[in-house]
């Protein structure tokens, strides 16, 4: 079984190969996550303390940690899980899987340093190796070396050297020199006078587009107010319109009203049949001339010249229904006066005979 052994704050690692079978029964039976006493890799390993993190068996198939065996499994997996990565959204696969226990079918075992002993381990705690990149992130240099946020960040960035390379030419492949150059990484969320007026440029935008949306509404409010009154102004006017025919309609029946009054009043206009008692003094002044005729007797014909009252009644009584019928009324007058004539005629001509 080979043993990957790393030591992090050195950034070291070591790969060391074990046949014996007596330490190898102490790593059996162990889970993912548990604690190893280095005394069992011999004299230097004495006071160290490794942790498991992983392994693999003989085909290469990792131990998930959860699965509580020690032979292989398969399982459906999907972008949640360990030990397998997902192409596609809702992607799910059967993989097979080691279990989390150690068995002596693993052939490579993961362990990290989480103790140091006394003694330093050859190629792994007695050289440090730098980091190839260092940190990115403002934020983060600043914690590194223990800024100040007035210090410049971009004086304390971590350059990485390129060494110089030679020129190569080959049928396939044709590379020029170059010389020795380093690099240094893009620092995220750096804050710089030209990201402030980027931010004030963003503001000052922001607060543009919600004045120019405000006059936008008022002048749509403006624009349908007026839009409302003209077609309330315009309701209004067709109204108006419509309400005058009726109102003339109604304005007819006034007038007829005022004729129909005039009617009424005409009656007593028309009351001067009582001059038709006139004929009554032609009827006297005939009877006093001719005493000896019986011409008296006859005169009793303007009693009958009595019958036009009855006509009066019947246009009074009709007013009220046809406003037409009191112009009529007016005949009947006319009619009384020509019967009072005649017995006057009559009566004298008796009395020219005798």
């Amino acid at each position: 079984m080979k043993l990957n052994i790393a030591y992090p704050p050195s950034g070291a690692q070591k790969g060391i190969e074990i046949d014996d079978e007596k330490k190898l029964r102490q790593f059996f039976d162990k889970q993912i996550s548990h604690e190893i006493s280095g005394d069992i890799l011999g004299d230097n390993w004495k006071g160290y303390i490794m942790k498991i993190m992983g392994g693999n068996d003989k085909q290469g198939f990792p131990m998930m940690q959860g699965v509580l065996t020690n032979t292989r499994v398969r399982l459906l997996l999907g972008a949640d899980h360990q030990c397998y990565r997902s192409r596609r959204p809702g992607d799910r696969r059967r993989k097979s899987v080691r279990g989390c226990i150690v068995g002596p079918d693993i052939s490579a075992l993961h362990l990290v340093i989480v103790k140091k002993g006394p003694e330093d381990i050859e190629g792994l705690t007695d050289k440090n190796i730098p980091n190839r990149l260092g940190p990115k992130r403002a934020s983060k240099i600043r914690k590194l070396f223990n800024l100040t946020p007035k210090d410049d960040v971009r004086k304390y960035v971590i350059r990485r050297t390129v060494p110089a390379r030679d020129a190569v030419e080959t049928d396939k492949i044709k590379k020029k020199a170059s010389k020795a150059k380093s690099k240094a990484p893009k620092i995220q969320r750096l804050v710089t006078p030209r990201t402030l007026q980027h931010k004030r440029q963003l503001m000052a935008d922001k607060r543009h587009r919600r004045l120019h949306t405000k006059e936008l509404a008022a002048e749509y409010a403006r624009l349908v107010a007026q839009r409302s009154e003209h077609s309330r102004s315009s309701r209004r006017s067709h109204s108006k319109k419509e309400e005058e025919p009726t109102t003339a309609k109604t304005a007819a029946p006034a007038k007829t009203d005022s004729k129909a009054a005039k009617p009424a009043a005409a009656p007593a206009k028309t009351a001067a049949p009582a001059k038709a008692a006139a004929p009554a003094k032609t009827d006297s002044k005939p009877a006093a001339a001719p005493a000896k005729t019986a011409a008296p007797a006859k005169a009793a014909a303007p009693a009958k010249a009595a019958a036009p009252a009855k006509t009066d009644s019947k246009p009074a009584a009709a007013a009220p229904a046809k406003t037409a019928a009191p112009a009529k009324a007016a005949a009947p007058a006319k009619t009384e006066s020509k019967p009072a004539a005649a017995p006057a005629k009559a009566a004298s001509k008796p009395a020219a005979k005798k």
